[in-house]
This record gives structure tokens, C-alpha cells and sequence, in this order.
């Protein structure tokens, strides 16, 4: 895709960034990239829980994981 640089830059269509909330903009050896940051790892965590007949695991996480 070529397009023209405008002053107020370029636009890049939604249908490169589907699904994407928020890039972060990049110049690196003269190489403009748009990297996608929505996909933090951290954003899943508790979101496919599982279920155990425990009912301390979330304060005896240490023990059950390392078996201490």
C-alpha cells in the first residue's frame, strides 16, 4: 500500500489494526513501525481459572505450587 504524507501524516486503515486498541510508534534506523500493545500478557491472567477442591489456594498459592 503506498499513500501520501500529509502534514498532519498518514492514515492507516482499521482493517490493518483489527482487533488492535493501541499501537506503539517506533523509528528505528530510519523504519517507521506501528507495533501492536494490547496484547499484554498480564491483561489474561484469571481469565480461564481452575477449579480445585481448595479452598486457601489464592493465600497458599507457594504451597501448593512449590509443594512447601
Amino acid at each position: 500500500m503506498k499513500t501520501k504524507v500529509s502534514e498532519q501524516g498518514i492514515l492507516i486503515p482499521k482493517k490493518y489494526l483489527e482487533g488492535i486498541n493501541e499501537v506503539d510508534i517506533r523509528v528505528e534506523h530510519g523504519i517507521v513501525m506501528v507495533i501492536p500493545i494490547d496484547n499484554d500478557p498480564i491483561k489474561n491472567l484469571g481469565s480461564q481459572p481452575v477449579t480445585v477442591d481448595v479452598s486457601d489456594a489464592s493465600e497458599q498459592h507457594d504451597k501448593y505450587i512449590y509443594n512447601q
